[in-house]
């Protein structure tokens, strides 16, 4: 095994410049699928343990009924139908909140269950106006149900118990109405008509754009009284033990309750498509990557063994079996490929500290300072056997060939 690995060892030398062309190509290859998959799934990770964090596990909304009969009605016998416009026959609460929270606290499965009224408002400060959307929360239930906590500022927000007139308003708010410290008074108008003023305690920064560009916490009671619907609620709030289980329970939980039970898995739906063709398209550009530097070895060892068919021949005249001469083929792909794995391990490190070092403001539909990266070393195993499979499987056909080539015919030629 030796003597094979020393000729194999031997024929790459003889051919420096395609070795080290097919040696870069198995590196490329290998950084390409660390660094691609470090990016994309360190994004989409984070994405989705905020979504997690920042939404409810599971939320029980209002159920829209749409009635046929209110929609549809035949001006007459000849004629088609006409649509109308239908308006939901159930008002925008939950009945009976309640006792739908004792019931779901008895679940094993849920860690707490918090009652949110929601709304749209309009917020002033000076002469800017922003529209946002309006939570009313109890703070004591909802540090159960959520980690609100863990995106505020300044932590203050027991300062919404204390005080009816304060609310918590997302960073990206704040910063369009020109807000940049606690404690400014702004004006909140409602659709009813309601005006009130109230006094900003912290800022709401989740890192997803979006929330926390219209995001505004308000305690419970003041926003019912706003909206003159007192003791009404129109979301529930589950927090669950194993979010991975969030679908199941809600569709446990449907066949119990009448409103609607909506996991954070079927509310990001189109997030999580969208991130299933973004895989797609990642590892086919991989693959195709992976693929070329397989053909660079197939290319390199097909030219040896057309090359050195004197060499062959004499090593058959030698005794070595043309299982010998397949090893010794498969050999030098197989050291392209761990030392072309081993160059594209340290270039991949190399690179992510390079992106992690840098200081971005990026802004899109998350917010930060850089790249968001997931530096798994399970990425670097899986890209390190890719190259090692499409490396042996490019060595084979040349390999096979050089085993059947037939050393008296070879001598004869000479």
């Amino acid at each position: 095994m030796s003597a094979n690995f020393f000729i194999a060892f031997a024929f790459l030398k003889k051919r420096k410049k395609q070795t080290i062309i097919s040696l870069l190509g198995v590196a490329i290859s290998v950084a390409t699928f660390v660094v691609m998959s470090s990016i994309m799934f360190g994004f989409q990770k984070y994405f989705i343990q905020q979504v997690i964090d920042i939404e409810a596990h599971i939320s029980i909304k209002p159920k829209e009924e749409i009635a046929e009969d209110r929609l549809i009605r035949r001006i007459d016998k000849e004629s088609l139908v006409k649509a109308y416009g239908n308006k939901p026959r159930e008002k925008d609460r939950i009945l009976g909140w309640r006792e739908i929270m004792k019931s779901l606290e008895k679940n094993p499965h849920i860690l707490g269950v918090s009652p949110h009224l929601e709304s749209k408002g309009v917020l002033k400060y000076g002469s800017k106006e922003k529209t946002v959307t309006l939570i009313g929360i109890e703070p004591s239930l909802e540090v159960n149900a959520s980690v609100i906590e863990r995106f505020l500022e300044y932590k203050n927000l027991k300062q919404l118990e204390a005080n009816k007139d304060n609310i918590i308003i997302g960073k990206i708010v704040a910063r369009d109405l020109g807000i940049s410290e606690p404690n400014k008074r702004v004006v909140l108008s409602l659709p009813n008509g309601e005006v009130k003023s109230l006094k900003v305690v912290d800022f709401f920064n989740s890192g997803i754009t979006n929330i926390d560009a219209s995001r505004v916490y308000i305690p419970l009671r003041t926003l019912q009284s706003l909206l003159d619907r007192i003791d009404e609620v129109n979301v529930l709030v589950i927090k669950v033990r194993d979010v991975n289980m969030a679908e199941a329970l809600s569709r446990e939980l449907q066949r119990e309750i009448k409103y609607e039970v909506e996991s954070w898995q079927r509310a990001y739906l189109n997030f999580l498509k969208i991130f299933k063709v973004q895989n797609i398209i990642t590892y086919m550009i991989v693959f195709a990557v992976v693929l070329v530097s397989a053909f660079g070895i197939f290319n390199i060892i097909m030219m040896t063994v057309m090359e050195k068919r004197k060499e062959i021949a004499i090593l058959m005249a030698m005794g070595y079996t043309p299982r010998d001469v397949t090893l010794i083929f498969l050999m030098t792909g197989l050291v392209t490929s761990i030392l072309g794995a081993l160059l594209g391990t340290i270039l991949a490190y190399g690179i992510l500290e390079y992106l992690s070092s840098l200081e971005l403001n990026i802004e899109g539909l998350l917010r930060s300072k850089g790249f968001i990266l997931d530096r798994s070393p399970l990425y670097y195993l899986i890209g390190c056997l890719l190259s090692l499979f499409f490396s042996l499987a490019a060595s084979f056909y040349p390999a096979y060939r050089a085993s059947r080539l037939n050393p008296v015919e070879i001598f004869r030629s000479l």
